[in-house]
């Protein structure tokens, strides 16, 4: 039985394939059109996945949309009347954009995929992430917290999930009871993408740009933000102050004039942002630094208030279902930091954040609902690694690279010597790009369209920003560890029993005695990191694990495989153009190496 989940139009764009139940392929569209946040209906990603399981779109049993258009026009038709006349730009965007493709996607579906007509279903937008995280996590029951923008009305969601699993012959059925929720304009994801926007980044782009400033910063405003949004601790509620937002009524600002008046100006996007911390040897540009200060303590202070309110729902959830297990998707399931407070700071034992938690990865909870909601089927199946996108041979690498001319090594018979001549760069300082398998599922680079460094000197920092990723120089890098080596670097209990480390969502501590030796990676005594071990990904696990014989330090700099504004590399042809309009010393494509020349 062959399910096509598909999430599209609203953020990024993608699509899941189930073959009974079990994941065969899913990608997200930006992958293959090279547009940076694709929303568009995701043709080329769902052509990946039916070749990948060679099959025609009349061989699906079921495509499954991830939202209920009908709802959510619903929600778009009676906000924009109950706020008109100041509505009058997103009233006329709807009925142009609504009319003439949103509402008719069971049709589109049908027409591009060729599944028949009464074989594509709507599932819930919040329900989809809540299938997406608990039918791809290891557990039996668990907790459930959906959290992200907005959905169809819902906003936030809290439940419990059960599940039976193959080959069991008594008890349970699947279920999943989504028992309370938030709905809008009530919604911290929006919260947050409020002072995305105020702190000079992009709205749905720029949110991870607002947790990399906050560690630079105190939360000096939270009086000021906690006038924003009220939260119920006893029944994890929440409401939002709508005098001060605009995103219920327009296309073109998320917040107004008193947000301004109460925070001050906002900050200009692009501008450079420095602070004590950062540059000391820029303290005479004191009023730049002083402005650069009063932004990052913004930044800390709606970090801090959006942490406090998912720990406060996350505790009456564990109070009222008693569970000891939690699983989270949406977009806000992203915000690493609050994620690991509230491992640490909740009676939960364990979390489990499916690797694209946000609107990509509702395809998968689409389908995932379908399997075992709709049609009752028992689970087989865990994720056990974030890489289901396409994959390229050796023999595709090379014969990409002979019609460029290009001179390269194989390493086809000998991997050992291509390991040990990538650690061996990297302890001289050389940058690597790596490109190998099949690319990440989610917005992570994980080993197979990573871009890897020395971790040990705050200079390969300042080297991978500036000269490769062209991004702003306050933005971390992710320390990628051995698994078994982690307890000894980070101040995360039992991290090697853990799984959102392997996935990168969590940022913890990294232990005192520790953080000079990791500079490049160490991010104001933290780490975003990755765990990972030699059966998921051998030459990954190989490249950091022969780094550590040569330096005494198991771990590697990990940033993804890209450069700023663009999407992660799918193909050799992206990889090498990445490689060639940078500063990137050697490129790997599986068993080939390419050197820069001299």
């Amino acid at each position: 039985m062959y399910i096509l989940g598909i999430s599209c139009f609203y953020h990024d764009s993608a699509v899941a394939l189930l073959q009974d139940g079990q994941l065969v392929a899913a990608a997200m569209e930006e992958r293959f059109s090279r547009k940076k946040h694709d929303n568009g209906f995701p043709h080329k990603a769902i052509e990946f996945c039916l070749q990948k399981a060679g099959i025609q779109g009349d061989d699906l049993d079921y495509a499954v949309f991830y939202e209920k258009p009908l709802v959510k026009f619903e929600r778009i038709l009676l906000s924009t009347l109950n706020t008109f006349p100041k509505s009058g730009d997103v009233w006329r965007d709807a009925m142009t954009t609504w009319l003439k493709e949103k509402l008719w996607i069971k049709n589109l579906i049908q027409k591009e995929v060729g599944v028949r007509y009464d074989r594509v279903l709507f599932c819930d937008h919040h329900m989809s992430h809540a299938a997406s995280a608990f039918f791809a996590s290891p557990f039996r029951e668990a907790a459930v917290l959906t959290v992200d923008g907005v959905g169809e009305w819902t906003t936030t969601t809290l439940g419990t999930a059960t599940s039976t699993w193959d080959g069991e012959t008594s008890g349970g059925s699947n279920q999943i009871t989504l028992f309370q929720e938030q709905r809008f304009p009530h919604s911290l994801g929006l919260l947050y993408s409020a002072f995305t926007a105020y702190l000079g980044f992009r709205v749905n782009n720029g949110e991870y740009k607002v947790m990399g400033m906050a560690p630079y910063g105190e939360p000096r405003y939270l009086d000021r933000v906690e006038k924003l949004i009220t939260v119920n601790p006893d029944d994890g509620s929440f409401h939002l102050n709508m005098d001060y937002f605009s995103f219920h009524h327009s296309t073109q600002h998320t917040y107004n004039r008193r947000f301004v008046d109460l925070f001050g100006e906002p900050r200009t996007p692009e501008s450079e942002f420095f602070t004590m911390a950062t540059n000391p040897e820029r303290a005479a540009e004191k009023a730049a630094m002083d402005a650069n200060q009063h932004y990052a303590d913004i930044a800390a202070s709606i970090q801090r208030v959006t942490e406090d309110t998912l720990i406060a729902i996350a505790h009456y959830l564990h109070r009222r279902t008693g569970m000891k297990n939690l699983v989270m998707a949406g977009g806000v399931a992203l915000n690493t930091k609050a994620n690991y407070r509230i491992l640490s700071e909740t009676p939960f034992d364990e979390i489990y954040i499916q690797p694209a938690a946000g609107d990509d990865g509702g395809a998968l909870g689409a389908a995932l609902w379908a399997y075992h909601l709709v049609l009752g089927k028992p689970r087989r199946w865990v994720m056990p690694h974030a890489y289901w996108g396409q994959e390229y041979t050796d023999a595709e690498s090379r014969a990409f690279l002979d019609s460029k001319g290009v001179a390269y090594e194989s390493f086809e018979d000998n991997d050992d010597r291509l390991l040990d001549i990538l650690a061996d760069a990297l302890t001289q300082k050389k940058v690597i790009g790596f490109f190998q398998g099949a690319f990440e599922w989610g917005p992570r680079a994980l080993g197979n369209r990573s871009i890897l460094a020395d971790p040990r000197s705050e200079e390969m920092k300042e080297v991978v920003n500036t000269k490769i990723k062209f991004r702003e120089p306050f933005r971390p890098f992710a320390p990628v560890i051995l698994r078994e080596r982690a307890p000894e670097y980070f101040d995360y209990p039992d991290v090697e029993k853990h799984e959102a480390p392997r996935y990168m969502l969590m940022v913890s501590p990294i232990k005192p005695d520790k953080q000079d030796q990791i500079q490049a990676v160490c991010h104001m005594g933290t780490g975003r990191l990755q765990t990972i071990e030699r059966e998921t990904n051998r030459r990954y696990y190989g490249v950091v694990e022969r780094f550590g014989q040569a330096t005494g330090v198991p771990i590697v700099l990990n940033t993804s495989f890209n450069l700023r504004g663009e999407p992660i590399v799918s193909s050799p042809r992206d990889a090498f153009n990445t490689f060639s309009n940078s500063d990137i010393d050697m490129l790997v494509l599986g068993s080939l190496l390419v050197r820069k020349p001299a």
